[in-house]
């Protein structure tokens, strides 16, 4: 696979035209947006007709407005037999691709063969007023039709109002436009702009304590018990335990959201060989349920069980009812962890009443795109409908589609209310799969940002490179133009938050296993899903999918190579401090070493200078870095991420479906290659493993001469460093450690011969 140039995958610095990074433009009003350049748009407000003239023979007629400007034509719905109808339509005309002098209203009368001219008027766009934000919406006006001679007809008025604007105007984000003028106005809705809320998601617990008076079927027999906890489509179940009377106190954990729509169904199984009979049945709903906000516990309660009996084909209650001892609550101290924890972008407790108040404003600006992949074919050319999807704590957003453009410009800007510096935001672009066909959206690449590592009150503009990893190898599928900027409203209670806890209390109070926390994070990302699915227009699963990060805990190859290299890059400073030393102990520079003897020299005479000289070291080192400190915001490293250099295979394997649906041939060989891998993984584990048994072995007499010369050396060391005073031992120490080569031999060290020669459990091993 050829590798791709390091160039194209850069972070590049941009220079919009934009208010908030210092550029002069010629509206100063439209400040709230000053992190897009402004888009002149020409704005029609269709809102309704009256005393419409009839085209049939009924006397009425079917009308709707059709508006033109130049080559554009953008259409309103029809009424049926309606002589005063209502549309309240904004039609949105962008001024960059203006081709006329002025703008036609047509009212028409919908017919089978060939529609009927009603009325019309003309604007002139060189009298058209300009509306700039804060002014009020501009009143529509009546205006009596004409005829195509320009003459005024009888009966028929139309009103509506016309003004010039930018993106600022609040009529902007239900509009027609002109630029998706070849979607049909039913597909209008999935290519407009919306803000979504994730659903407010909580975890609840159910401690199922025990059961009392169980009746099972067979009346001389001990009931196998077990009770099944269920909720939607999550469920889990206690061991079995037997009597009539049995007892678990066991803890289950589960996630729901808010509105609560599923309740929690509580049965009690009975285990008679194969098959399984219900001894009782407790449906409980969730709204009724308290709510737990620390680590205190609530009382529990007894709850009946309900059981049919089938008496001649029809259900029967019985009179004696069975109950089960169960706390419920639903936990508010918590934060559900939908996202992967390492770029969270909320950290917040389900309780609104434990919130902290905000320490700061993140506003984003999705300017545009550029050179962006071809995701489909239309008229036998490659095109793209993209939009863009910013993620940050439970709001996201999504910018309109830009129809047929692989550069298209957006220019939308939202704002966030900040609660922790440490969270991360995640921009999304997408090719929209519903306009001409109900295809999926397909994913083109997105950006993270962390706000920690943004400095406030500064507008960072930079075009980001969207990367994605296909089975082909690593690819740029174009790159996308942002301006973000992270305000402080409270300095102090930001710098406060970097001596917090990253999570909630209770995470720590009575912590979740990471396999509990798995398992929830799924459930939450479907919950999450299915609800922003629902909405209008919805945001697809697979988006959702992409920017939850879903299945990044999936094994790989290249993941495992890249996280090795992180640990070999974090541990090179202490790689290097250690060369340094050997060539100091080495005498390879002369000067320096006898210089590191009087530094030795000095700490071993004044122990009380070893503390501040290296907190003094490590200060100037700081400031030293503070010049070299990064300019920009950290964006998509594909060394880091080593998909430069991955093998095809390798990918192949990484984009395997879980559980696997390759053949049994290419299985063998992967599984083979993992079994080689882990083989080294446990080598070295093993000799870990060896090192610490042996450490313990200086004490635990299995050799007893080793264990015997070990005790004898530490009670003639605490005679000597009783007698001998801590800064002669150091100075002692520090110069047989930098002794001299000639005073050296290749030999290993007394110490390391003894310690090698400990014995190991290893002889032990099968």
């Amino acid at each position: 696979m050829q590798r791709p140039p390091i160039d194209e995958f850069a972070l590049k610095e941009t220079s919009p035209k934009i208010v908030g990074a210092g550029a002069i433009t010629g509206d100063k009003l439209t400040s709230t947006y000053d992190l897009v350049e402004q888009m002149q748009y020409l704005y029609v407000r269709v809102v309704k007709a009256k005393e419409l003239p009839g085209k049939d023979v009924t006397g009425s007629c079917d009308p709707y407005v059709e508006v033109k400007l130049g080559n554009y034509k953008g259409v309103t719905r029809h009424f049926e037999k309606k002589t005063n109808p209502e549309w309240n339509h904004v039609f949105a005309f962008s001024q960059d691709r203006l081709q006329a002098s002025f703008v036609e209203v047509l009212v028409k009368d919908k017919d089978f063969i060939v529609d009927d001219f009603i009325g019309r008027i003309q604007f002139d766009l060189s009298e058209v007023p300009r509306r700039v934000p804060p002014d009020s919406p501009l009143a529509p006006q009546w205006y009596r039709l004409e005829d195509k001679k320009g003459d005024k007809i009888k009966t028929g008025e139309i009103m509506l109002a016309i003004w010039k604007g930018t993106q600022a105007d609040e009529a902007f984000p239900d509009a027609w436009h002109s630029d998706a003028a070849t979607v049909g106005r039913e597909g209008v809705t999935n290519i407009r702009g919306k803000v979504y809320l994730s659903p407010k998601l909580w975890y609840f617990r159910v401690n199922v304590i025990e059961c009392q008076d169980l009746l099972p079927g067979e009346k001389n027999r001990i009931p196998d018990v077990a009770v099944r906890v269920a909720v939607g489509n999550q469920a889990m179940r206690t061991k079995v335990a037997k009597g009539v009377n049995p007892m678990w106190n066991e803890d289950f954990v589960f996630v729901t959201a808010e509105p609560f729509e599923d309740p929690l169904v509580i049965f009690v199984e009975d285990r008679v060989g194969s098959n399984t009979e219900v001894l009782g049945k407790c449906v409980i709903m969730l709204s009724n349920v308290p709510r737990r906000f620390d680590h205190k516990p609530l009382p529990a309660k007894w709850h009946n069980l309900e059981k049919h009996t089938l008496v001649e084909g029809e259900k029967k209650e019985t009179r004696f009812a069975s109950k089960i001892h169960l706390r419920i609550y639903l936990e508010g101290g918590y934060h559900v962890l939908d996202e992967s924890t390492h770029y969270s972008s909320d950290l917040r407790p389900t309780s609104r009443q434990l919130w902290k108040s905000s320490i700061g404003l993140l506003e984003l600006g999705i300017i545009s795109a550029m050179g962006l992949s071809p995701m489909k074919t239309r008229d036998g050319l490659g095109t793209t409908d993209a939009y863009c999807v910013a993620k940050y704590g439970p709001k996201w957003v999504r910018t309109r589609s830009i129809v047929g453009s692989t550069s298209p410009k957006w220019n939308e800007q939202y704002t966030w209310e900040v609660f922790d510096p440490h969270t991360v935001v995640t921009v999304g672009v997408f090719d929209n799969g519903h306009i001409h066909g109900g295809g999926k959206d397909s994913v083109i690449g997105k950006v993270r940002i962390r706000l920690s590592t943004l400095e406030t009150d500064r507008v960072y503009t930079h075009s980001y490179p969207l990367i994605i990893l296909q089975t082909s190898g690593v690819k740029k599928t174009g790159e996308v133009q942002l301006a973000v900027r992270f305000s402080c409203t409270s300095f102090f209670n930001m710098l406060h938050k970097y001596t917090q806890p990253l999570l909630p209390k209770m995470h720590y109070a009575h912590p979740l296993s990471i396999t509990q926390l798995d398992m929830l994070r799924h459930h939450a990302n479907l919950l999450v899903a299915m609800r922003l699915g629902r909405a209008e227009p919805p945001l697809k699963k697979e988006v959702v999918d992409y920017m939850l990060d879903v299945g990044i805990h999936i094994w790989s190859v290249r993941k495992s190579k890249a996280n090795f290299y992180r640990i070999m890059n974090c541990l090179s400073g202490l790689i290097a401090v250690g060369k340094w030393f050997e060539q100091i102990c080495h005498w390879k520079n002369p000067i320096t070493t006898i210089l590191i003897h009087v530094l030795h020299v000095i700490l071993m005479i004044y122990p009380e200078l070893i503390l501040p000289t290296i907190f003094l070291y490590l200060f100037l080192i700081g400031i030293w870095r503070w010049r070299w400190k990064p300019r920009h915001p950290p964006h998509m490293d594909i060394h880091l991420s080593h998909a430069h250099a991955v093998g095809g295979d390798e990918l192949d394997e990484e984009f395997d479906t879980f559980p696997t649906s390759k053949g049994s041939d290419l299985v063998r060989m992967r599984y083979d290659r993992l079994r080689s891998i882990a083989g080294r993984i446990q080598t070295v584990v093993g000799d870990l493993a060896t090192q610490g048994e042996r450490f313990h072995s200086l004490i635990s007499w299995r050799d007893p001469r080793a264990s015997a010369l070990f005790v004898t050396f530490c009670l003639i060391m605490a005679f000597v460093l009783y007698v001998t005073p801590f800064q002669v031992l150091g100075l002692l120490a520090g110069f047989y450690v930098l002794r001299h080569p000639r005073f050296r031999h290749k030999l290993p060290s007394l110490p390391v011969n003894f310690f090698r020669r400990l014995p190991a459990r290893t002889d032990c091993l099968l």
